[in-house]
């Protein structure tokens, strides 16, 4: 039997709302995943440390305070400068499509919306995971 996807759910900066992340990091949980939620407030450098000491396979950053264009390179940046360039990076939020363009030119596997089926997400990481 294979391993079980580890994934990272974290709130990079200071937006405060994490229901649509709690709910997602639930989901991935009852379809028999791994999740590791850190909470609000993170950093980039702490989000990348939990990564790697996870040994997570995917890291999902969940921004609607609009600063997604700020701290997901500083993610992405730092998983790089780590080895751990493998890493699979997903953003849900109020992201506009073509910020969601630059984000996915700069590595971001997949953005999701507010509204975006859970079952999207998890068919979304065993198809690349697995």
């Amino acid at each position: 039997m294979p391993e079980p996807i580890r994934i990272v759910i974290a709130k990079p900066g200071l937006d405060g709302h994490d229901r649509g992340a709690k709910v997602v990091a639930r989901a991935l949980r009852d379809a028999g995943m791994e999740v590791i939620y850190t909470g609000l407030h993170q950093t980039p450098e702490q989000i990348v440390e939990t990564a790697i000491q996870e040994d997570a396979d995917a890291v999902g950053l969940s921004i609607l305070s609009g600063a997604h264009m700020t701290l997901v390179p500083r993610v992405l940046d730092g998983l790089r400068d780590q080895g751990a360039d493998d890493v699979l990076v997903l953003v849900g939020g109020t992201i506009p499509d073509d910020e969601a363009k630059v984000l996915r030119e700069h590595g971001v596997a997949e953005v999701f919306t507010p509204g975006a089926p859970t079952g999207t997400i998890i068919e979304f990481l065993r198809t690349r995971l697995n």
